[in-house]
């Protein structure tokens, strides 16, 4: 029999309590909110709430007070990460839950971890409805999951950044932080620092519009993080054109990998124009963009702008996955939303806060295919896949080809298991996609206009389920499955 691993429970315990206690302070910053505006309950339920979360990792962090945090190995690394995950989605519950704006606990955990996961999806009927100090949570919990609340530990807590690359490279997996700064915790640092950057200068151009400080930052929030959750419940639709646009600028923004963010900083311009996958990303939402503006403008009597602003607006946000609406593109010809269901599967570039397959994998499967015909006319020669100049291993291949199939696996299981709950085959399908890719709205009963609430109990902790496989990409997850990662 083989022995079983020495992983270090103590050790994840401790990490988990320590991040609990973040989370218990995040909270804490919705009560200006619920303040000004004489929300006495919300203050009440956010108090209770953040107690709760507070004593709760008091009790982890103090029942390992003595315990070396700094063996940080990969298998402790991946369990930490999926436990942090689950226990942010649950405690970032609360507020709602205690609250009684979600009465039913399964909808407010599907709404946190739909927060947390940046994907958008939400149970919500009357989203104005909410107080807000909620709306600020709602809003606060993608900006924590956006660039990653176990990335922002490292940034804050430096002594914890002994062993933190396996944290890094287990919440934000296919990432190569060293290019950015051989310490992780200045790596964690900077990536925050560029994204705080741009949820700053996105809440200015969105003020500028005419958009209020409060409106203005949560919508700042859900864009940088490509989250998708909004204020209003037409989510971006009775907002202005300059606002509509400021967004979409910052939608493919926050699903640009974040160390071009650095390079464009340190005035290193060569290396975003030269950039293959950030070319690729750019190019499929422009030609998908043309041909939904086509197809629009032939079917529809609407002016060209408003047109041109529904194609771009609707396949930027699909493709970066923050799942914002600019109008029910369910009412649009069938073969135009089956391209955005499609679309639910790609993705923004990797090293960035957007979901899906990611362009990167893409890209390298569609060229390793296109040279597959090649290597059959010469099966001799040895033809590598090219990506930046650089030949792409084949170790790092078969890694993608794995990934894509774990993915697509995943969905038709998802797609199943969603049919035997009642759903039928559009919004099951639909639904495994929007949440797998992170997306949030889908098709069918799930779609632009709808919400997640009249999906089964049993199917809404399914999909929170598959929300977080997404946010961490599958295999930090399944690798938990495996009965020989828990062997020596």
């Amino acid at each position: 029999m083989a022995a079983k691993s020495e992983i270090n429970v103590k050790l994840i315990i401790k990490f988990t309590g320590i991040l609990v206690m973040m989370l218990s302070g995040f909270m804490l910053l919705s009560l200006p909110w619920s303040v000004y505006y004489g929300e006495t309950h919300t203050i009440s339920s956010v108090l209770i709430s953040a107690g709760i979360t507070l004593v709760s990792g008091l009790a982890g962090v103090l029942a390992t007070r003595r315990h070396d945090h700094r063996n940080i190995g990969k298998k402790e690394g991946y369990l930490i990460v999926t436990v942090a995950y689950l226990s942010i989605s649950f405690f970032g519950a609360l507020p709602f839950f205690i609250s009684g704006a979600i009465p039913v606990f399964s909808d407010a955990f599907f709404e946190a971890t739909s927060g947390i996961a940046t994907t958008g999806a939400t149970i919500l009927i009357e989203i104005e409805a909410l107080s807000k100090g909620l709306l600020f949570w709602r809003s606060m919990t993608h900006w924590l999951g956006g660039m990653g609340i176990i990335v922002l530990t490292l940034a804050i807590l430096p002594i914890l950044g002994v062993g933190g690359m396996q944290l890094f490279v287990a919440e934000v997996p296919g990432t190569t932080p060293s290019r950015l700064h051989p310490r992780i915790t200045q790596t964690a640092k900077r990536l925050w620092g560029i994204y705080v950057g741009l949820t700053l200068v996105q809440t200015a151009l969105l003020m500028l519009g005419g958009m209020d400080f409060f409106h203005s930052l949560n919508h700042a929030f859900s864009t940088v993080a490509t989250g998708g959750f909004s204020t209003q419940n037409d989510s971006i639709a009775g907002y202005s054109s300059y606002i509509q646009y400021v967004i979409v600028l910052f939608m493919i923004l926050g699903a640009t990998s974040f160390s071009l963010h650095y390079y464009v900083l340190k005035g290193q311009f060569g290396k975003i124009l030269h950039n293959e996958e950030f070319g690729f990303f750019l190019k499929l939402m422009g030609i998908f963009t043309l041909l939904f503006f086509l197809a629009l403008l032939l079917s529809q009597q609407a002016g060209v702008e408003s047109t041109f602003r529904k194609s771009l607006f609707q396949v930027v946000s699909i493709v970066t996955t923050t799942g914002f609406v600019t109008t029910d593109y369910m009412e649009w010809s069938g073969y135009l939303w089956f391209f955005l269901f499609l679309l639910m599967f790609t993705g923004g570039c990797i090293g960035s806060t957007a979901g899906g397959l990611k362009m990167i994998r893409i890209l390298v499967l569609v060229k390793n295919s296109r040279l597959e015909f090649r290597r059959l006319l010469h099966p001799m020669a040895v033809i590598p896949v090219r990506v930046n100049k650089k030949t792409i291993p084949p170790d790092i291949i078969h890694n993608f080809l794995a990934f894509f199939l774990a993915y697509m696996l995943l969905f038709m299981a998802g797609s199943a298991v969603m049919t035997m709950f009642g759903l039928d085959f559009a919004s099951a399908i639909g639904a495994t996609a929007a949440t797998l890719g992170n997306v949030g709205p889908a098709i069918a009963h799930v779609g632009p206009v709808d919400s997640y609430a009249g999906i089964p109990h049993g199917a809404k902790w399914v999909l929170s389920v598959f929300m977080i496989l997404g946010r961490l990409e599958i295999f930090t997850v399944l690798l938990l499955l495996s009965p020989s990662f828990y062997r020596k």
